[in-house]
């Protein structure tokens, strides 16, 4: 259930509202956004009493909400949120484009394409530090090597830096080196693991899992906003379908139906989408045109050599190349690259 203010209201108006709501048995999130106030009930809203509550001097009108996810929901945060990345936004009129290899493979690679896509107008570097891949006799990263090599990268290119978090027993790391936790498709419900990064203050990169519903993620996103960290990113990264011939399935449709039912800033990845480097370029187009805040592209410096996904992998050039073109697109849809 969620009350909504009448412009003008004031402030004991509000402390009535609230504590009326608060005696029905919720807690009660305020949400002042450019122009409207809400309060939201978060609880069990049963002994909340809609008709009474609509009759308080300064309250418009009462919704009730049917959606499982709070704080994540529209209904009760009415603006975009905007989340800061170091010193760059994720969300608002700025497209952000988050660009870097797969995973970190040397001193000499990730400082050679940090560089690069820094040059070419990327926002923020993103690379592997740990990587779960599907066979254990694949490279599974550098670990605490990787993570040392990007905050190297970071300092040497001014980017803040993405990274995926695999454990809760890496966090501390994290904390300390990484401006971006990632929370990759295969941990989407790892809920556990969840509930650890809603305590942290660092933004959460949070991936679609493989065959997960809008709802299911954005449950996941409100796992993390419930335990106290309301600095969520959701990034849409293809889902599995019959479909073989690409990687995964890009749902551009999904960006549309996040944004109209949360305020939290959506970023795609067309590279993991795809996993063909030559369908990169167009499907970040069709994502910046469909809305989407920002992209997550894959950019090696050597993809035929590349120790992790190659094959999805543009070179520093292309990325540059691909970076003048979505700019006039940008433009075109309102954002600025």
């Amino acid at each position: 259930m969620v009350v909504i203010m009448k412009h003008g209201f004031t402030p004991e108006q509000l402390d009535q509202a609230v504590q009326a709501m608060e005696a029905g048995g919720v807690r009660v999130m305020v949400s002042k956004g450019s122009e409207t106030t809400i309060l939201g009930a978060e609880g069990d809203a049963g002994g909340l009493n809609q008709e009474t509550l609509a009759q308080l001097p300064g309250v418009e009108r009462v919704m009730q909400v049917s959606e499982p996810y709070k704080k994540a929901n529209r209904k009760y945060h009415p603006d975009d949120s905007v989340i800061d990345i170091g010193g760059v936004s994720i969300g608002g009129k700025k497209l952000a484009v988050i660009a870097g290899p797969c995973s970190v493979e040397s001193e000499e690679q990730i400082l050679e394409v940090a560089q690069s896509v820094r040059q070419s107008g990327a926002a923020a570097l993103r690379g592997g530090a740990y990587k779960p891949r599907t066979s254990p006799y694949a490279f599974q990263g550098k670990g605490v090597e990787g993570v040392l090599l990007l905050d190297e990268a970071r300092k040497a290119a001014g980017l803040p830096i993405v990274s995926e978090l695999m454990s809760a027993d890496q966090l501390p790391l994290f904390e300390e080196a990484v401006d971006v936790i990632q929370i990759g498709a295969r941990n989407m419900q790892n809920f556990d693991l969840l509930k650890k990064v809603g305590r942290t203050n660092k933004p959460i990169l949070l991936k679609r899992g493989l065959s997960s519903t809008i709802e299911e993620w954005l449950m996941s996103a409100e796992y993390i906003m419930a335990g106290g960290n309301p600095n969520v990113i959701l990034c849409e990264r293809g889902i599995r379908t019959f479909e073989t011939y690409t990687r995964n399935t890009l749902d551009l449709s999904a960006v549309l139906a996040v944004k109209r039912q949360s305020h939290l800033p959506v970023v795609v990845d067309p590279s993991h989408a795809c996993g063909k480097a030559w369908m990169v370029e167009r499907m970040a187009m069709a994502a910046v045109a469909a809305g989407a805040d920002g992209l997550i592209i894959e950019v090696h410096n050597n993809p035929s050599r590349a120790l992790c996904d190659g094959a999805q992998s543009v070179t520093p050039d292309e990325f540059g190349a691909m970076m003048d073109k979505l700019r006039p697109l940008a433009a075109c849809v309102g954002r600025e690259l």
